[in-house]
């Protein structure tokens, strides 16, 4: 009898430790598979997080590009991103790390619409800018097109008024004299009577020549083609120049002038032949010529 109770008890024990070790097995297989639904969440949460950050990279990538100039606060914040890209792939998934980076993430999208509201700002201020700065070209090439129109006026009333001022003149005679003992002048043909040639010019009238002291230049030139009197030499600003015999001066008051000057006799007499005179303004210009012979 006792041998039956020990053996009832025997099978009671066995009984519970069946009942124990499948509630083991059970716990053990339940607990296996929420660690497994948890790393599939977790797995999944990584992916987001990555996706997130990926999605930040690109928009700073294409916000760079669209950009004239390198903006350094969109640089850093892209560099940053693909920092935390690297930190979040290399990661061991755990929900208080993806809880971390899915906080940082939203910290990230809020930077990235105030940058972007940024460079955004800065293509219309930009674009404002570069509307001016065509609107101000556009003006100044108006301006120079007008200020060159200006000079090429000034230039033009320039020569017009120097060649309206310019003196001429209306009479140029020659005449070939002889000297009584009177004083009395004679014209003459005669080479050997000749004392002196007379030179005579009328200056005509010019209101907006300047009035005052003139000088006109006299070129003599004998038969031979020389230089008659002293062979004087002057030059212009332009570098063209004149021998002449004579400087004739005279006070010019916008009036019509006559001047006579003379060219005295060389140290022999005056030979036989043709004789050509010249005259010249003060700028070299000539003006006139006469020529005559002696017999």
């Amino acid at each position: 009898m006792t041998e039956t109770k020990n053996n009832n008890g025997l099978k009671v024990l066995t009984g519970l430790l069946g009942l124990v070790l499948l509630a083991v097995i059970i716990y053990t297989f339940s607990l296996y598979q929420e660690k497994k639904k948890n790393e599939a969440i977790l797995t999944e949460e990584k992916a987001l997080v990555v996706e997130d950050l990926n999605s930040l990279k690109s928009e700073y990538d294409k916000a760079i590009l669209e950009s004239n100039a390198t903006n350094e606060e969109l640089v850093t914040a892209r560099d940053n991103i693909a920092k935390y890209l690297d930190s979040v792939k290399t990661m061991r998934a755990d929900i208080s790390s993806l809880s971390k980076y899915r906080r940082q993430v939203s910290v990230l999208k809020a930077e990235r619409e105030q940058l972007l509201k940024q460079v955004d700002s800065l293509k219309t201020s930009n674009a404002m800018i570069a509307m001016q700065r065509d609107s101000t070209y556009t003006e100044l090439e108006k301006q120079t097109v007008f200020n060159d129109s200006l000079v090429v006026q000034n230039t033009q009333l320039a020569d017009v008024v120097e060649k309206g001022s310019a003196l001429g003149i209306t009479t140029f005679n020659v005449d070939a004299v002889k000297e009584r003992n009177s004083g009395k002048l004679v014209s003459t043909s005669r080479a050997r009577s000749t004392d002196k040639f007379k030179i005579c010019f009328t200056v005509a009238g010019n209101v907006i020549a300047q009035a005052g002291d003139r000088e006109f230049f006299l070129e003599v030139l004998d038969p031979q083609g020389n230089i008659m009197g002293e062979s004087y030499s002057k030059t212009n600003d332009n570098g063209a120049s004149v021998t002449y015999s004579k400087a004739t001066n005279f006070y010019y008051e916008n009036q019509k002038l006559d001047v006579c000057d003379y060219i005295n006799k060389p140290a022999g007499d005056f030979q036989k032949g043709n004789y050509m005179v010249n005259i010249y303004d003060d700028g070299l210009k000539l003006l006139g010529n006469v020529q005559f012979a002696l017999k």
